[in-house]
Parts: structure tokens; C-alpha cells; sequence
């Protein structure tokens, strides 16, 4: 199914995208980041990085599914584990940010595919808010803190001696997913506003993004607990800095969450080229209050919205299994892979007229 999708959205929106290799290689690479230790349940500073890229001719591909071998929950696709790179060349890199409680490996079906097109994905599993480690309160509520992960993915990326030398930093773009969206836009200069979610949820508590989340539910008494926890006092009060990312020529967020996070005033002064897809049917970051929300704000913001499409539908393809039994996967209404072929499309379209042919 991936191929397919590739070869389909490359005809569709990337002209040159005929030189790309198949094949997608995969390394896994660990960073620090100070802010980690306040995320992490073990109060680890660490971060995990995973980066695909195009691999050599040869190179043997190994799937990525989710789940039990053979009763997969998630079909993901396949790539090469520490592949040797197709070619010598430097290529443009998109940095990729999950959602909430994700993993980078959950955005595969778009990551991989946008290396099989010849960028280098450089993504990240969020400290204390991803499906692999323990959930933390302040992992779901440090939210502000995600765009830090993506730089110190980038600079540890940088610095490594097989990856770096492919790296052309001048070409540079980020995506994500639900909070990696919000994530997106921060690391385009969208400054957070915690008083005003405050406000917002104050005025809109049935707002799906005001509620407890099914991946790991957190109350606004828990969210208002771990604001006012002295250890977390001094992060806290960083909230409103400048979160972004140097060098970000184009942002692509899917199906964004926690918007209303966002200080209005800084989406309007935000001049890299953005694109927003998201799904009319999506009960938890709704369109009115959410992506819609941003491309209103942001200046010649792209927007697509998919009818019938939820929230979820973002996620790798649900196996028959899962629809059955994981409740992310139970209520979607439609087939996952026109969502991501739109995503796919949108987004190389996106990168290709900001950053040039990969």
C-alpha cells in the first residue's frame, strides 16, 4: 500500500520525484535534552531519535508494524536498518513530531514515504508523552517543551558522523501530527499562551482538546496541579519564550491540537509557508477551534479538510484487528488511505514549492 502511495503522490506532486529511490533506510540515534528530565518518569534527560532517509540499492527492508508478529495493530511499512545511504548527496530535512501519547514510528506511513521521495525525516518520541515509556502528567502538560526535542533530533543528527554529511540544512522543514502539529507551528515562531487555553477551556470545557484524552487522560485539576508544582515553577514560567526553530522554510501539521494554546497575535506574524490538513468529522481537536483557528490566523495559510474524516485517521492504517479492540481505531468512518494520500500529497507539494525538488 505504501508503495503505491508513493509512486501515486510523487506523479502528483513532485515532478522530479522520478530520481528517488524504493528503498528507506533507518537509524536510531539518543540526544539530551534538559527539559526531558522534567518530562520523563524517570526524570531521564534523554531523548530518541529515529531518522529514515533513502537507502542504497541492496539494502534489505524489515517491517515496522505495531503489534504482535503476525497480528499487527498498526501497519506501518518497512525500512532498512542502518541502510547505507542511496547516494552522497545532501538532502532537504523534515522534522517530524508525533501526537499525543504517539511515537515517531506511528508516523510511518508518512515519514517513510517522504524518504522514499529522497528527504531525510528526522523524528523524535516525546519524553513522558509517547505509547513506549510510562505517561507523566507533565509530559502531557509541558507542551511547549516538544519544539526543544526536534532541535536537539536536529543537532544530534548534525553532529553524526554517517548522517550529517547527507544533512542540507538550509532546506529545512517540520510536520507533525495533533500536538506535533501545534509542535509544527511552534517551531515557526507561534509563541504558547498558557492563560489563554486557560481561558478558552474556562468557556469551552466540552472542547475535545479541554477533555481528558483516551491515550492517557489527564483532568484540569492535574493540569493545574503540575503548572503549580514548585519543580516545574521555572519551565513554567518559559512557556511564552521563543520556542522555534532557526532556519524552518515550511510547515505541514495534521488534524493540529491545543491551538487555542497559541498567543493569537503570534500566528498572525508568521511568514513561513504553512499548510493545514484536518478532518471535518474530528471531535478532538475541532476544526473550528483548532486548525481552523490557525490557517485563519496565519497569512496565506493553506487549508484542506477531509469530509468524514476524524482525528485518528492521522494514525498508521488500523489493522481489521485492531478496529476491533483499540479504541483510537473503533469509531473511524472511513478508509484510512485516502486520508493519508491527501496528507502525502498536500505535504510533498508543500516542501517541493518551498524548499525545491528533493
Amino acid at each position: 500500500m505504501l508503495k503505491f502511495l508513493a509512486a501515486a503522490t510523487a506523479a502528483l506532486a513532485v515532478a522530479s520525484a522520478a530520481q528517488a529511490g524504493d528503498l528507506v533506510g533507518e537509524r536510531h540515534l539518543e540526544t539530551v535534552n534538559p527539559t526531558a528530565a522534567l518530562r520523563d518518569a524517570d526524570h531521564k534527560p534523554t531523548v530518541r531519535v529515529t531518522v529514515w532517509y533513502p537507502a542504497a540499492e541492496g539494502s534489505v527492508e524489515k517491517s515496522l508494524d505495531l503489534g504482535p508478529p503476525g497480528r499487527p495493530m498498526f501497519l506501518v511499512g518497512e525500512a532498512a536498518p542502518d541502510a547505507a545511504f542511496m547516494d552522497t548527496r545532501r538532502r532537504p530535512v523534515i522534522l517530524v513530531s508525533h501526537g499525543y501519547g504517539g511515537s515517531a514510528r506511528m508516523m510511518g506511513w508518512f515519514t517513510t514515504v517522504l524518504a522514499q521521495q529522497g528527504y531525510i525525516v528526522i523524528a523524535v518520541d516525546h519524553p513522558g508523552n509517547n505509547a513506549l515509556d510510562k505517561m507523566t502528567v507533565a509530559g502531557g502538560t509541558l507542551f511547549w517543551d516538544r519544539p526543544g526535542d526536534l532541535q536537539a533530533a536536529l543537532d544530534r543528527a548534525k553532529d553524526d558522523p554517517v548522517i550529517g554529511p547527507h544533512l542540507d540544512l538550509k532546506r529545512l522543514g517540520v510536520a507533525g501530527f495533533s500536538a506535533g502539529g501545534f509542535t509544527a507551528l511552534v517551531a515557526a515562531g507561534a509563541r504558547v499562551d498558557v492563560e489563554h487555553f486557560k481561558t478558552f477551556c474556562a468557556e469551552h470545557p466540552d472542547d475535545g482538546v479541554c477533555k481528558p484524552q483516551l491515550e492517557f487522560p489527564v483532568t484540569p485539576e492535574q493540569t493545574a496541579a503540575a503548572l503549580a508544582d514548585p519543580a516545574l515553577a521555572a519551565e513554567t514560567a518559559r512557556a511564552g519564550d521563543d520556542h522555534s526553530i532557526r532556519g524552518v522554510r515550511a510547515v505541514f501539521a495534521m488534524a493540529p491540537a491545543i491551538v487555542q494554546a497559541l498567543d493569537p497575535a503570534s500566528l498572525r506574524t508568521i511568514s513561513t509557508p504553512v499548510a493545514i490538513i484536518l478532518g471535518e468529522a474530528d471531535p478532538v481537536a475541532p476544526p473550528h477551534t483548532n486548525g481552523g483557528v490557525a490557517a485563519r490566523a496565519i497569512p496565506r495559510a493553506q487549508l484542506k479538510a477531509l469530509p468524514n474524516v476524524g482525528h485518528y485517521d492521522f494514525l498508521s492504517t488500523c489493522s481489521d484487528q485492531a478496529r476491533a479492540v483499540v479504541p483510537l481505531c473503533r469509531g473511524l468512518a472511513v478508509p484510512q488511505g485516502p486520508t493519508h494520500f491527501a496528507a502525502l500529497q498536500m505535504a510533498l507539494n508543500l516542501f517541493a514549492s518551498a524548499m525545491g525538488p528533493p
